[in-house]
């Protein structure tokens, strides 16, 4: 029995059981010599952070029909990128996702940088997507630790540290396993082993690759780990949002700025968002509202919100003091945000 993992034995299980995903060159591609486009690469890793496989797949294959290389991505109009973008959350990423996108089109020719270092300094690239950009896309042995990757590594090594604070140790052990040969198949290997074997709950110890040389299931302590500093309550803020109709069908939506939370979205105008009850504010336009009996809910990473819902019907000649109207014809709920939908579902349905 070997007292540390070994990637052969990863890699072996990785060949017959890698997921199939819209972004990915299996295993068996990749021996036949096609490689990975790092567009496709990239933008499916800037997509799935914070964000499921699940969640992921549909936008990735839009954005890619719609923009299929970096070039036409650089090209794209802000707002339909945000309108594309649209329910997939976390829109700082899709407003990064240009600033990129006309980075590499504008300055690099269209072609990526294959380094860890040069990765870094593209608008938006971080440790990790650096990382797998420079492991999946062009086979460096480049470190790749995403929550599956932390979880199996605190798993093998029996870390009782609890995260965060345990994310350094976890990244050196991660350093340290990380082979010459094959690293991209090998990044992509542990992160399948983490969402489909060694998974949060009832880890499925006795098909894993490395059961032998795992400290924590020799330990009986795999179910436990990886351990986590309790999260603070997540505080309530308020708002109002109002939803005005025009009498042939157009809705008074506005742009929001572009940083910030939903930064370049359109939605509904409105109040800010605060613990305490909706500061004294304006309505958007003159008219007769009406309140919701009821709020729209939903939470983002640090804060869960409640939106109060006015609507209300207003005549043509009505200009409205904040936003413009969006012909009926041109009006999608589809395009906004999913807090903002939320309320539209509520209107609609009152």
């Amino acid at each position: 029995m070997r007292d540390l993992p070994q990637s052969s034995d990863l890699l072996a299980w990785y060949d017959h059981n890698a997921r199939k995903m819209p972004w990915r060159i299996g295993p068996a591609e990749r021996k036949t010599g096609i490689k990975p486009d790092p567009y496709r690469v990239w933008m499916s890793e800037i997509m799935l952070q914070q964000t499921t496989v699940a969640a992921v797949k549909d936008y990735f294959e839009r954005f890619t029909a719609r923009w299929p290389t970096v070039n036409d991505l650089a090209a794209a109009a802000d707002e339909e990128v945000m309108a594309e973008w649209a329910g997939l959350g976390y829109y700082a990423r899709a407003r990064n996702l240009l600033k990129c996108a006309r980075f590499v089109s504008n300055e690099l020719g269209g072609a990526f940088p294959d380094t860890v270092e040069a990765l870094l300094k593209l608008p938006g690239v971080g440790p990790y997507t650096a990382g797998a950009v420079a492991s999946i896309a062009f086979d460096q042995p480049a470190t790749v630790v995403d929550g599956n990757v932390e979880r199996v590594m605190a798993r093998l090594f029996d870390v009782h540290t609890p995260l965060p604070a345990a994310k350094p140790e976890l990244t050196e052990l991660a350093e340290r396993l990380t082979p010459q040969e094959r690293p991209g198949d090998y990044a992509q290997a542990v992160m399948d082993l983490g969402a489909t074997i060694c998974s949060p709950r009832n880890p499925a110890c006795g098909i894993c690759p490395w059961r032998a040389p795992c400290q924590a299931q020799k330990a009986g302590t795999a179910a436990e780990l990886p351990k986590k500093t309790p999260k603070k309550p997540k505080p309530i803020r308020h708002g109002v949002v109002y939803i005005a109709r025009r009498v042939d069908g157009a809705f008074l939506l506005e742009r929001r700025p572009g940083s910030g939370l939903l930064g370049g979205m359109l939605g509904w105008p409105g109040s800010e968002w605060q613990e305490t009850a909706a500061p004294p504010h304006e309505a958007p336009i003159k008219a007769e509202w009406k309140t919701l009996n009821t709020e729209a809910r939903h939470t983002f990473t640090h804060f869960h919100l409640r939106l109060t819902v006015c609507s209300a019907l207003v005549p043509m000649d009505r200009k409205p003091v904040t936003g413009h109207f969006v012909d009926a014809e041109e009006f999608d709920p589809g395009d906004l945000p999913t807090a903002m939908r939320k309320a539209f579902d509520l209107y609609r349905g009152a």
